[in-house]
């Protein structure tokens, strides 16, 4: 493992990482040190500034790039942490330790599962710089749940999306470890197990190869859906399954409703009204197009577009509101504006090219359809959320 002296730590914080393929080619710069370490550590104090800027501490250890950008951002770890509390916490797939290191603080013992040499080290090392105390496994996860005899208060688990090639996957069972597999070995230790699967996955899928999932949430970032975690209980099979979305950094409200109730909602339709809504996309992968209806007192401008639009404003939306009027394609042609195309026959590009069109400023256009047909809108985004994110409670960690 690397040894992190003072003239070490000092050379890769201040290090520029664009000049990193340089550094590669001199001589070693320090005795008992290769390059490729230090270039390691200006990699991941890079990406620690942008996506977990609490692991900018000195004297902590930072795994290779390709960890670092698997891993949960502080964001996503927080909110997931939120509430989790208990006696015993196992995370099966320790990885860079971001997810366990927040969502194990409420717990009084931690247990942390890894199967590389190398992680599990720089694990150790990493926690003792925090003060934090955890027992470290260098094992596989189905190894160890076969062997260990304790049970926990909750079980978390991230199963690798990519094999040894970097060959993305998608399928619950080309995971590793393939979380199919693993049920009867978690429901044996845990009555509670929480999963983070890939942003991708469908949730119809998921609920047919899974047994009693209890909660699904959908966490975005900035609009971007990063994360889909899965509660199962199995204590007692769930009647209903819950679903929380959330949109971190937007300073939206959280969404929760029923799966079921998604399916029983009819929609209503309106040609564009004074206002137009855009839903997050955390909303939007949950699939709940007529829900949002219903919850906010909207309506739909078309079964295949999901835009809704109401003459009274909604303050409390979760995604963006805009301002809009009908225009004529003629007033727009040349024009600066934020370009939308929601279930129209063009592209963005397409329609930049016809219209003569550049993107930016502060003006939006939205070329979409209503149930009369063919649209064009005009707006202005209007911020009608509060300073902060007003979430939902948590439920995704209840009991």
């Amino acid at each position: 493992m690397l040894h992190l002296t003072k003239e070490i730590q000092e050379f890769v914080s201040s290090y520029p990482p664009r000049n990193l393929s340089r550094l590669l080619l001199q001589k070693p710069l320090f005795a008992g040190t290769t390059n490729r370490d230090l270039v390691q550590q200006i990699e991941g104090i890079a990406i620690a500034k942008k996506k977990f800027p609490f692991m900018l501490k000195e004297g902590i250890i930072f795994p290779k790039k390709m960890n670092l950008e698997q891993a949960s951002s502080e964001a996503t770890a927080k909110w997931k942490a939120d509430d989790m509390v208990g006696n015993r916490y196992l995370d099966l797939t320790g990885g860079s330790g971001i997810d366990a290191y927040f969502m194990s603080e409420g717990f009084k013992e931690v247990t942390i599962v890894e199967p590389d040499r190398e992680l599990v080290t720089l694990l150790r090392h990493n926690w003792k710089t925090f003060g934090r105390k955890a027992n470290f496994w260098q094992d596989k996860a189905e190894d160890f749940l076969q062997n260990d005899k304790d049970r926990y208060d909750c079980i978390y688990l991230d199963p690798s999306r990519r094999d040894a090639y970097g060959t993305r996957k998608f399928l619950l069972d080309e995971l590793e470890p393939n979380p199919i597999a693993l049920q009867p070995l978690l429901r044996a230790h845990t009555n509670r197990v929480v999963m983070k699967l890939s942003p991708m996955a469908d949730l119809k899928y998921l609920f047919k190869m899974l047994e009693n999932i209890a909660i699904v949430a959908i966490i975005a970032v900035k609009n971007e859906v990063k994360e889909l975690v899965i509660v199962q209980h199995y204590d007692k099979k769930p009647e209903e399954v819950l679903v929380h979305c959330a949109n971190l950094e937007a300073k939206e409200p959280d969404v929760s409703f029923f799966y079921d109730e998604i399916e029983q909602i009819a929609a209503l339709y309106a040609p564009p009204k004074h206002y137009l809504y855009i839903p997050n996309n955390a909303i939007l992968k949950s699939g709940a197009f007529n829900y949002i209806v219903q919850r906010f007192g909207v309506e739909k401008l078309e079964a295949n577009t999901h835009l809704y639009t109401s003459d009274r404003l909604i303050t409390t939306f979760a995604g963006r509101v805009l301002e809009v009027e009908e225009v004529d394609i003629d007033e727009i042609i040349g024009g600066k504006y934020n370009i939308i195309s929601k279930n129209y026959p063009l592209s963005v590009d397409e329609l930049k090219k016809k219209c003569k069109l550049t993107e930016g400023g502060e003006d939006y256009l939205i070329f979409t359809r209503s149930i009369r047909g063919i649209e064009i809108l005009r707006g202005k985004l209007i911020d009608v959320h509060p300073d902060e994110n007003e979430h939902n409670e948590l439920i995704v960690h209840s009991n």
